[in-house]
């Protein structure tokens, strides 16, 4: 054995002792192939997190979360949709006093941006969506639990006081979707992200090379003695029309679901998925209390547009009704006051604090956080913008 093989064996030991705090063995973990892994201090934007999360993490896994649907279209195009809107600064105003904060929905956030929800963060690392939920509350963020969360919706809860919300897909029929309603509203989630956009399962060119099924990993049990609910069972295969066609119980519905849900529902309840004026019109007048832009992370539709350049359209259908939220393609602080100043609330990051979370365990995710909200407040402040409501489109040159 050669010394660095001696070094990284006993490094790799220590690191799974259960004596370690947990963020003390996320950051002398060793990772899965070799390689630099440089300290967390050392990295100065979001970008540099992708490499390391690549590196640490099995291929398969990595995939999963970076992967877009076909060739990717959409998933590059969300990125090159900013890069078409330039700032138009003020100078001589005084942008001192910088605040980032805001209430949304009754909980009071550090600065406009969440972690939006995304499945399996035990594919990243082994402490999962509880690590995630860690790095949120240590910045005062919300977290939005994934249905296909892989740990127990009841441990994430407990894991951090911070409020959290929940992403629902419907299924795997109306009377397993009533009942995972029930159970989270039982433990204290206040508000709901009804996602709206995968109703046929999408064919993500990556996992299928991988000979990995494009679906989301199956929600994590309670392990508590209770009734079966049937997602947990083994899906029995369908018979669809078209040969490879696979569908979820989402493609069936409509607005009167919404509708219903919305009257079991005993909070505020949002619409993820939106991408035209006419379905955030739509949502407005079925009362949804926000709407979350998204083309799903550029996962389900190619071709779709990338939510940047859509977000005018849904601000003015919506005509201030309700907060409109936004995810897509967000790396920079001035991504975020770009969403802003168009008319965004909020916005939500997918696939970065998956990046801090395999990179790095909860530290990385709280990292990833600590410098979108840096670079929002430096952008804030170049401009001349002190605080959210001072925030509109004359910060922006479009197109």
């Amino acid at each position: 054995m050669t010394r660095r093989e001696a070094a990284a064996a006993f490094f790799g030991m220590v690191a799974g002792s259960p004596l370690l705090p947990r963020e003390v063995r996320a950051q002398i973990d060793q990772p899965y192939q070799h390689g630099y892994i440089p300290p967390l201090e050392d990295l100065v934007n979001i970008f540099e997190f992708d490499p390391i999360c690549r590196m640490r993490l099995p291929k398969q896994n990595y995939d999963y979360i970076a992967t877009g649907v076909d060739n990717e279209w959409s998933l590059r195009r969300n990125r090159e949709a900013f890069d078409k809107i330039t700032f138009r600064p003020r100078m001589l105003v005084n942008a001192s006093d910088l605040d980032l904060s805001l209430d949304l929905f009754g909980t009071k956030l550090s600065f406009p941006v969440l972690i939006a929800p995304t499945a399996g963060h035990g594919l990243a690392h082994p402490d999962g969506e509880l690590a995630t939920a860690g790095g949120a509350a240590a910045l005062e963020t919300v977290l939005i639990l994934s249905t296909n969360s892989s740990h127990p919706y009841e441990k994430v809860v407990e894991a951090t006081k911070f409020p959290k919300w929940f992403q629902l897909y419907p299924g795997p029929d109306l009377e397993g979707t009533w009942d995972r309603l029930d159970r989270v509203a039982s433990l204290g989630f206040k508000v709901l992200v009804l996602t709206v956009d995968a109703g046929y399962s999408a064919r993500r060119e990556r996992l299928m090379r991988n000979r990995i099924r494009p679906a989301v990993p199956a929600p994590a049990s309670t392990g508590a003695r209770r009734r079966r609910t049937r997602e947990e069972e083994p899906e029995v295969p369908s018979r669809p029309k078209f040969y490879g066609l696979g569908t979820t119980l989402m493609h069936q519905l409509d607005w009167n679901f919404f509708d219903e849900l919305k009257k079991r529902w005993n909070g505020p309840v949002l619409v993820k998925g939106i991408l035209t004026g006419e379905d955030g019109d739509l949502a407005a007048r079925h009362g949804a209390d926000g709407v979350i832009v998204s083309n799903h992370g550029a996962r389900y539709l190619e071709y779709a547009p990338s939510t940047i350049e859509v977000l005018p359209e849904i601000v003015d259908a919506v005509q201030g009704r309700l907060p409109v939220l936004i995810d897509g393609g967000f790396r920079r602080g001035t991504d975020v006051l770009k969403a802003l100043a168009i008319g965004a609330t909020a916005v939500c990051v997918g696939r970065p604090p998956l990046w801090g979370l395999g990179a790095y365990g909860e530290p990385g995710v709280k990292r990833v956080l600590e410098l979108l909200r840096t670079e929002l407040a430096l952008a804030m402040g170049l401009c001349g913008r002190r605080n959210l409501k001072s925030i509109d489109r004359s910060v922006l040159r479009m197109g």
